[in-house]
């Protein structure tokens, strides 16, 4: 057992502070941006550097933008009806992961009608790059402490002092770190290594993180003022990450039954 005693400010200049998960965010974009770049100076890319910049600062802004509307409207709604402004808070800190990603996609199709490419080509081309942003956050949620886990007697449960009853708990966040960060970064990266069908890398990546979350889910502690969804163990995480799954086996069974061309990475 081990009691958490991270300062979650990484630098305090006075007149600004730095945290460690605004960092985080700094480290998930810097990678994308690299890793795509890095993609798509390869012959055939069919991206351009200047694009890949571009696409990143798109992105970064679904993530910020569709992250607080998730987290207020999935996890915080009576809060939101009691004070729509509460929305704007961002200083009060809150995000959500499934917010994000639909604020990606909206970013990455108004992204698409300004470069000209298709809403698929460009999903493909993104999947790899993002599963290092999610486990820099992962690792940011267990540097601040928050998110924590259920109740566990494994000896490399943590104390967190925010939770303020003193039980150890799962690291959950670090499970997140591993599964959402490494393993999806290296099958995602090896899988669009060679030419796939379009839409493949896009439905691995929906159906690689559904899984995961949904697993990490029954280590980690539902939020206190949403508790279980149903049948006792259904969380909010696991009923907004089944559509992914579905969506891409669909999404995957199609892409190889149409063949259709292989995604420009």
């Amino acid at each position: 057992m081990w009691v958490h005693d991270i300062d979650p400010i990484a630098l305090d200049l006075g007149f600004i502070q730095i945290h460690w998960y605004g960092l985080m965010y700094l480290i998930g974009f810097g990678a994308a941006f690299w890793l795509g770049a890095y993609r798509a100076r390869r012959p055939g890319s069919g991206w351009t550097e200047e694009q890949v910049s571009d696409l990143i600062f798109w992105g970064a802004m679904g993530v910020v933008l569709g992250g607080r509307m998730g987290y207020v409207l999935f996890y915080n709604f009576d809060q939101f009806l009691l004070d729509p402004l509460w929305l704007f808070a961002v200083w009060e800190g809150g995000m959500s992961f499934h917010g994000g990603l639909l604020g990606v996609l909206v970013m990455l199709w108004l992204f698409g009608k300004k470069h000209d490419k298709s809403f698929m080509q460009m999903g493909d081309f993104v999947a790899p790059l993002v599963p290092i942003g999610l486990g820099a956050g992962r690792i940011g949620n267990f540097i601040g402490g928050e998110l924590w886990g259920r109740a566990a007697d494994v000896p490399w449960a943590v104390v967190f002092p925010r939770t303020v009853d003193g039980i150890a708990r799962h690291p959950s966040q670090l499970y997140e770190a591993f599964l959402e960060g490494v393993v999806m970064f290296v099958v995602l990266w090896w899988f669009t290594s060679k030419p796939r069908p379009r839409m493949a890398a896009s439905a691995l990546f929906l159906i690689m993180y559904g899984v995961f979350r949904s697993c990490v889910e029954f280590f980690r502690e539902p939020d206190a003022h949403i508790g279980y969804i149903a049948f006792g163990w259904l969380t909010k995480g696991q009923l907004l990450s089944l559509p992914m799954v579905v969506v891409g086996a669909l999404l995957l069974l199609w892409a190889y039954k149409k063949k259709t061309s292989p995604a420009a990475v």
